[in-house]
């Protein structure tokens, strides 16, 4: 089983979808084909750029694409129920055990509040998630009526992760008109910490740079 062959499955896509679908009616950030792929992405070029191996790399791309599904059960715990959808799935498309449960650890580790980067592949798949913020995830047009997930995603105009010698650099460019630079940290400061963390595991040094000035 391939990334590319994973992503052209009409099951899982249609999980991806109705998962996003539920995420939607409550009000939440986009979580759809563009989140997914661009977390799949994202952990692939972690892992390349560190010299990991094309099979490590695919298994993170697998991971990043399945890792929301558990929402579509429900937002509280999705990792955990992710992780045992993941499990039905993979099993059924005869993937190797071995590289089931490297995929499955990865997603049932990703979310902020139970997760640990317990694996290289888990590693990338946190910071791949957690550094997704981006204008173009805020469904929600009244500006009015926007909560602060809404306005901290709407204020990003710019995202760049990239990795640096020993550190790996999240650049944001931030529209303070639209939201503060507290008002990120207030909402993603559990996630920052838990980035720290996997990078740590990567042997790297997580940045955070905001407006050209380095906070972290």
């Amino acid at each position: 089983m391939t990334y590319k062959e994973l992503k052209q499955n009409e099951e899982i896509r249609t999980y991806i979808q109705k998962a996003d679908e539920s995420l939607i009616a409550l009000g939440f950030t986009e979580h759809s084909f563009a989140h997914v792929t661009k977390v799949s992405e994202t952990a692939a070029y972690i892992l390349r750029t560190l010299g990991y191996s094309e099979r490590e790399i695919e298994l993170a791309q697998i991971a990043g694409y399945l890792h929301d599904i558990g929402n579509l059960v429900n937002r509280i715990n999705h990792s955990l129920s992710g992780a045992v959808m993941a499990f039905r799935i993979l099993s059924g498309l005869k993937m190797p055990p071995e590289d089931i449960a490297t995929i499955v650890t990865a997603i049932g580790n990703h979310d902020e509040g139970t997760g640990e980067p317990v694996n290289a592949i888990s590693a990338a798949l946190i910071l791949a998630d957690k550094t997704d913020v981006r204008r173009s995830r805020v469904r929600n047009t009244d500006l009015p009526s926007f909560d602060i997930h809404d306005r901290v995603n709407y204020s990003v105009e710019k995202a760049d992760l990239s990795i640096k010698g020993e550190d790996i650099i999240l650049e944001l460019t931030i529209d303070t008109k639209y939201s503060s630079v507290m008002d990120y940290f207030e909402i993603f400061l559990t996630r920052m910490l838990l980035c720290k963390k996997a990078a740590e595991s990567l042997k790297l040094k997580f940045g955070l740079v905001i407006n050209g000035q380095r906070v972290i």
